[in-house]
């Protein structure tokens, strides 16, 4: 049970990845998102020292606080200015963004599943309250690794910095297709 909330955990983020901006409505730099999720209640905890090991691997972990992962995000400026989301790496989980729809300041889209490790559909809704601040909902329901699953989960994010310091925008902290 543990891999399939890791896998939608992991799913979960980028999602949020995906859909964290749109063009006019956020500000370039760094942000702080926070999600909670059903998948988290059931995370056990990762002891101290296996974190250090990790982190001596390169191996960046978000920071839990009140029930909720805690992550800091490089929006660069041309992420900023996109029109749509960027496409999400189908080779990953086997998703698909579609019916993407962007009104005033709220944005929503439907993820569609149909990989070996996932399958199913979910639901992205969110809200823009100006250039600094942004709220979220996911749902998913369908298989992961066989298993039935229906998760929901709610994200925020508040701009902190237009420097990013030492963090390299998002784009280029993930793999391309």
């Amino acid at each position: 049970m543990h891999r399939i909330a890791m896998l939608t955990l992991m799913f979960g983020t980028l999602c949020f990845s995906s859909i964290a901006w749109a063009a006019g409505q956020i500000k370039p730099g760094l942000w702080e998102t926070t999600m909670k999720s059903d998948a988290m209640k059931n995370m056990p905890k990762i002891p101290p020292e296996q974190l250090k090991k990790m982190r001596e691997m390169g191996i960046t972990m978000p920071h839990m606080q009140e029930g909720g992962m805690v992550t800091k995000v490089c929006i660069s400026r041309q992420m900023a200015e996109r029109e749509q989301p960027p496409e999400m790496n189908q080779n990953q989980f086997g998703c698909q963004t579609k019916n993407y729809q962007r009104a005033s300041s709220s944005y929503s889209m439907d993820i569609i599943c149909d990989g070996p490790n996932m399958k199913g559909e979910g639901k992205v809704k969110g809200t823009y309250s100006g250039s600094e601040n942004f709220s979220s909902t996911y749902h998913f329901k369908g298989l992961v690794h066989g298993r039935p699953v229906d998760q929901h989960h709610e994200s925020s994010g508040k701009w902190l910095s237009a420097d990013c310091g030492d963090l390299k925008p998002m784009d280029n902290a993930s793999p391309k297709k």
